[in-house]
């Protein structure tokens, strides 16, 4: 396979900075151009990080030239986004129009009904919507997107329950500081907190699961018949969305039951993907985002307290790294996938 060039929109933010890292030494993948916004167009990548979650920038990184985002500027197959929304909104439709295939980690385009959002463990066959979207909007390109990263975590361990009977899922998040992106939470409003209010994301943790199970009729997807009801909180935790699941089934279930079913859901084999996906702890008091968030390098899930709460009911705690499945190693999962299918 040849190497793809790509692009990252949006390069110094948080997310911008786990891409850079995550495609050093890609196989499949050579980072080709940076972009930012107007401010930082001709700038060294190096000195306009603001803040690194790394030690290191990759040397080929640090060294290029961040450019404007503009298509015309940019040389490269595939764009990833790690944009703003609002901003999203305009720039990733330029890029589309203009032949790129755009893997976003951005939620403008994440409801639209010819817009894919995947997770390739979970709805690989909704990448059909592909042709779809090119027709209803004659680009020459694409859009496709990476879910909301608290909603990610819990979905993955939806999809082999549906076969359980699932009907009904309950979620309280336990949301990392960095899902704020950087500067993110004042420190004076988070130390010694719990802030249990994040603007639009119980929306998203609501609706998007929806998507991401429903079923492609050849035209849309048919939302899944379940009912997702969330309340999402801020903690003071750098890494790592915790998150408190109650399940319920249309017959009995057990927790063996659960777990079993956690064990269908196969891992793909593509350079990004993990060697497994969902990871079952059995200790009394795990997962936690220190022990537990890199597994996989950061891709797999992991579940624990799996335990019965009712006849019908099995209740449990996932816990995953939000900047690596729940962002950027999402968007970079994507593309491979889609690489994977020709459809770059």
């Amino acid at each position: 396979m040849r190497k793809y060039k790509v692009a990252v929109l949006g390069a110094t933010g948080m997310v911008g900075q786990k891409f850079i890292q995550l495609l050093s030494d890609h196989p499949w993948f050579k980072l080709s151009a940076l972009a930012a916004s107007e401010r930082r167009v001709g700038k060294s990548y190096c000195e306009e990080v603001e803040w690194k979650i790394s030690a290191d920038i990759p040397e080929e990184a640090g060294e290029m030239t961040m450019l404007p985002l503009e298509p015309r500027e940019i040389d490269a197959d595939i764009a990833f986004s790690a944009l703003p929304s609002g901003i999203a909104k305009k720039v990733e439709i330029e890029f589309a129009k203009a032949g790129f295939v755009v893997a976003s980690n951005a939620s403008a385009f994440r409801m639209e009904k010819d817009v894919p959002l995947m997770i390739p463990e979970v709805n690989p066959e909704h990448l059909q919507l592909i042709e779809v979207q090119k027709r209803n909007r004659r680009w020459d390109g694409f859009i496709v997107t990476n879910p909301n990263c608290t909603a990610i975590m819990f979905t993955i361990t939806l999809k082999p329950l549906l076969n359980l009977g699932l009907e009904d899922v309950k979620v309280a998040s336990m949301q990392a500081l960095s899902g704020a992106g950087f500067p993110g939470v004042p420190s004076l409003a988070i130390t010694d907190n719990v802030i249990p209010f994040i603007r639009g994301e119980e929306e998203k943790v609501e609706e998007e699961p929806l998507k991401l199970l429903g079923e492609f009729n050849g035209s849309e997807i048919v939302p899944a018949p379940i009912k997702v009801s969330a309340s999402c909180h801020r903690v003071p935790v750098i890494d790592g969305h915790t998150e408190a699941v109650w399940t319920q089934f249309n017959g009995e279930v057990g927790v063996e039951d659960v777990i079993d079913a956690f064990g269908t859901l196969k891992t793909l084999g593509l350079p990004t993907s993990p060697e497994k996906v969902i990871i079952v702890r059995r200790e009394e008091d795990r997962p936690q985002p220190r022990l537990d968030r890199d597994e996989g390098k950061g891709m797999s899930i992991t579940v624990g307290r799996i335990r019965k709460d009712g006849k019908n009911s099995v209740k449990y705690i996932v816990l995953g790294h939000n900047t690596v499945r729940g962002a950027a190693g999402a968007s970079i999962l994507n593309a491979e996938l889609m690489a994977k299918q020709k459809l770059i």
